[in-house]
């Protein structure tokens, strides 16, 4: 019993550390973009020639949105290739072309502009379009570039894949004896993932989705926790990204509907009602085939993009009132949030994979008489 109390005060105290820790840095980061902030996108001062007050919606919608670099420190980044495919052919070309979009590209078909992290073409020679004209042109564009999502996706990727390759080959080599180091951290997780959310949900069946829920949960787990760090090569908000939840959740769509038998569609198709109520009862059940998948989809999205909002807007309170007295109030709370999302990505990795286990064992259950 006091073993048990002393783990779990060093898991609080753990906790607690990595949370001061996250706050610091995102407080350091999120100082060097507002201190910034003026040089790159609006003038330092207003016409009367007073200092132009902090507008701390752009610099959190900054933080949270893709982007065409990657931040290192102060104002050092990393620009990232734009893979551009228009009606005339393909363009390749870097991002620090654009200056951070102070500047437009005249490249080998058209002229390019970055307007809000967006890439458009600028027709004819003229630089002084609105964005609002620019942004109309994008017609002949298709966009493959690689952003700030990308490479943090890659990046989970490879981590995923050497943890999961290092506990494979411990498996082969320690056949039979007790699991060591990583190998005794991954395996409850993935114990986990199969007896409290695969096996209850999906049955007898449930070795064929592992890998499918296994994927899902540590994809998920390890964006969001990357996602937490503010320095490189974290800070970006993958999971908090509507294209990557809707990816997801499509996958979840794909695969209930493909391995739905004969009982699943007959209660979509031929429920057990009256006859007159089938072309009431069909639109009904086909919004909710689509409707669980977009539950999925905006759960995860809105959930971390949330957690991110929430510690931005507490640290931007500091230089709003330009007062250091706020942080006496704002940094314990920013403290308290960043422990709490390091449970939330955890959570959201829980929620996402035991729903989608859960639409697969609905889809594939036997008809019971």
């Amino acid at each position: 019993m006091h073993f048990s109390h002393v783990l779990k005060s060093k898991k609080i105290a753990l906790s607690l550390i990595l949370g001061v820790f996250l706050t610091f840095c995102t407080c350091k980061t999120f100082a060097t973009q507002a201190e910034h902030a003026p040089e790159t996108e609006q003038p330092a001062h207003t016409e009367g020639g007073h200092e132009e007050a902090f507008n701390p919606s752009e610099v959190i919608l900054e933080h949270i949105a893709d982007s065409h670099s990657i931040h290192l420190w102060g104002t050092a980044s990393i620009a990232l290739p734009v893979i551009l495919y228009t009606d005339k052919g393909l363009e390749v070309f870097s991002a620090a072309n654009f200056e951070h979009g102070h500047k437009d590209f005249a490249g080998k078909h058209y002229t390019y502009r970055l307007v809000k992290d967006k890439v458009a073409i600028v027709e004819g020679t003229d630089n002084l379009l609105p964005a609002a004209t620019v942004l109309s042109l994008n017609k002949k564009l298709i966009d493959f570039s690689i952003t700030r999502n990308v490479v943090s996706m890659w990046m989970s990727m490879l981590i995923i894949f050497i943890i999961f390759l290092s506990v494979s080959s411990a498996y082969k080599k320690r056949e039979g004896k007790a699991p060591k180091g990583l190998q005794s951290f991954i395996e409850p997780i993935i114990m986990f993932v199969r007896d409290d959310i695969a096996r209850p949900n999906i049955g007898y069946k449930y070795e064929r989705f592992m890998p499918l829920l296994l994927t899902v949960f540590f994809f998920i787990w390890v964006n969001n926790l990357i996602g937490l760090v503010p320095f490189f090569p974290g800070g970006a908000n993958l999971t908090g990204n509507i294209a990557v939840t809707f990816v997801l959740a499509f996958i979840t769509l794909v695969v209930v509907n493909i391995n739905g038998n004969k009982y699943y569609w007959k209660h979509i198709f031929a429920p057990d009602v009256p006859v007159w109520l089938y072309p009431i009862m069909w639109p009904v059940e086909l919004v909710g085939i689509i409707s669980k998948p977009f539950a999925l989809m905006i759960r995860l999205f809105a959930n971390i993009t949330a957690g991110h909002i929430i510690v931005l807007s507490l640290i931007s309170l500091i230089f709003v009132f330009k007062a250091a007295s706020v942080s006496l109030v704002s940094v314990p709370f920013v403290v308290f949030m960043d422990v709490l999302e390091l449970l939330v990505a955890a959570l959201q990795a829980f929620i996402f994979t035991l729903l989608t286990a859960l639409f697969i064992g609905t889809a594939i259950e036997e008809h019971h008489h």
